[in-house]
């Protein structure tokens, strides 16, 4: 069982930053890929950026490349999400999500079915 928690959220005025923190448990295997989905209301789950532990290649959505970075810490075992420059169009809840299938990085980071494990969320909500 891998768990995932993620923190970190509130409410910021667009302009301004927030980091996500997601902390992986309960996993002993050293190859993985995390990633980063947002749902706002009444809009699909979106992909916000990607990592894959075997390589370590980054992924971002065409929406946030350029604001937001995701990082890794593979001795806390946290993934994180800095966000700067948000806009209102971040608003959502974001989650933290987990692919342990051992071919997990030659897949399509975007495709929500591949995580087997996801967080419970953290919201964003940020004002103009």
């Amino acid at each position: 069982q891998v768990d995932l928690v993620e923190s970190g959220g509130g409410s910021v005025q667009a302009g301004r930053s927030l980091r996500l923190s997601c902390v992986v448990s309960g996993y002993t295997y050293s190859t993985y890929c995390l990633a980063w989905f947002r749902q706002a209301p009444g809009k699909e789950r979106e992909a916000v950026a990607g990592v894959n532990t075997h390589f370590g290649n980054l992924y971002y959505a065409m929406s946030v490349e350029g604001r937001f970075t995701i990082s890794r810490d593979s001795t806390k075992n946290t993934m994180y999400l800095q966000m700067n420059s948000l806009e209102p169009e971040d608003t959502a809840m974001y989650y933290c999500a987990a692919d342990v299938r051992s071919t997990c990085y030659i897949e399509d980071w975007r495709g929500s079915s591949g995580y087997a494990y996801w967080g419970q969320g953290t919201q964003v909500t940020v004002s103009s």
